[in-house]
């Protein structure tokens, strides 16, 4: 399978542009990364109104 280098990136960047417009990339962007957000979030358990716990941090040992 053959490496993908930047001037494949680049040209399918412009194409890209060239299709949806530069007002409609930053919407698709913006909707990828929360629709990508929402599947790692669903994969993990995690949902929006669940709160992270907090780490414990380790005590400090007592001397007698």
């Amino acid at each position: 399978m053959p490496n993908v280098g930047t001037g494949e990136i680049i040209l399918l960047l412009l194409l890209a542009l060239l299709l949806f417009g530069a007002k409609r990339l930053p919407e698709i962007g913006r909707s990828l990364g929360t629709g990508m957000r929402e599947f790692k979030d669903s994969v993990t358990g995690k949902t929006p109104d669940q709160p992270e716990l907090p780490t414990a941090e380790p005590r400090e040992r007592e001397t007698l």
